[in-house]
């Protein structure tokens, strides 16, 4: 979602007719500050979200960004200051802690993932686990965190899984079938097809045509196995019971990407606060 479209949205769901409790305590043109205080360590992520959340709300707002998106912050830091009416800093305040603390969650939790298999080539995706229109900020934070964003959505890659595999009737026939469909239709598109065996390892390489292979819920050691079948025929990428404490065993493997849920579907929002200056 654009940007400007989704700080339009944001805006009419939470405050619609007016934020009536500001309205009522504070007295109109009072000018007031307030500053990001970090109560957490991490990776902040979301300034830029939040300096155009608050210029949705009132684009006299004056912000100074001390910290970047891709910081690593502590308890007692403060990422930025907003100057301005103070009925416009309450009326964005929770707008912009909601998206900051999640996106933050998120980057925070993709740099551990990613310093956890430093040395070795495997570079770690995000997946569609995703909150619904929320989609977007999410894989940017990942991104912030140093990781690598797989497809945005259903429209841009064929990734081929066990129930598609299932309904066309098998490996070579669910290929066959993708194949002709984005010949038919003047599509590019890097096709990727998860094999939950060995032996469907090397039937998909039997068949051929297509880009990566996934390696769904192996082991780390059967995951180093089907590394070592596809050799360099193939990108590999290994999903499916990755948590921080084996993601390392996994890279180790010598696959390409690791995909991991977790970075987006599970994530602990870091502690932000907006407060009064």
């Amino acid at each position: 979602m654009e940007l400007n479209k989704f700080v339009e949205l944001a805006i009419a769901e939470d405050i619609r007719g007016g934020d009536h409790t500001s309205l009522a305590c504070i007295p109109a043109g009072q000018t007031s500050k307030a500053r990001l205080l970090v109560k957490d360590t991490g990776i902040l992520a979301g300034v830029e979200v939040a300096e155009a959340l608050f210029r949705g709300i009132d684009p006299e707002l004056q912000i100074e960004v001390l910290l970047k998106d891709g910081t690593l912050v502590k308890h007692g830091d403060v990422a930025f200051y907003v100057l301005g009416s103070a009925r416009s800093i309450l009326m964005a305040e929770r707008l912009v802690l909601n998206m900051m603390q999640r996106m933050s969650g998120v980057a925070t939790v993709t740099n551990k993932f990613v310093k956890a298999v430093e040395g070795t080539k495997a570079k770690i995706l995000d997946t569609r686990k995703t909150t619904p229109l929320l989609r977007q900020f999410e894989k940017i934070a990942v991104r912030i965190g140093g990781g690598v964003n797989h497809r945005f959505g259903l429209f841009d890659m064929i990734m081929i899984k066990d129930n598609h595999i299932a309904y066309a009737g098998g490996i070579e026939q669910a290929i066959t079938s993708v194949r002709s469909y984005l010949s038919e239709n003047n599509l590019r598109l890097k096709i990727e097809i998860e094999a939950g065996s060995l032996e469907q390892v090397q039937q998909i390489m039997d068949v051929g045509g297509v880009d990566r292979i996934m390696i769904d819920n192996f082991s780390p050691e059967g995951a180093k196995q089907a590394v070592e079948l596809v050799g360099d025929r193939y990108e590999t990428e290994v999903s499916g019971g990755v948590v921080l404490e084996n993601v390392r065993a996994y890279a180790e493997s010598g696959c390409d990407y690791i995909s991991v849920g977790a970075l987006t579907h599970s994530v602990k929002s870091l502690d932000l606060s907006l407060k009064a200056v």
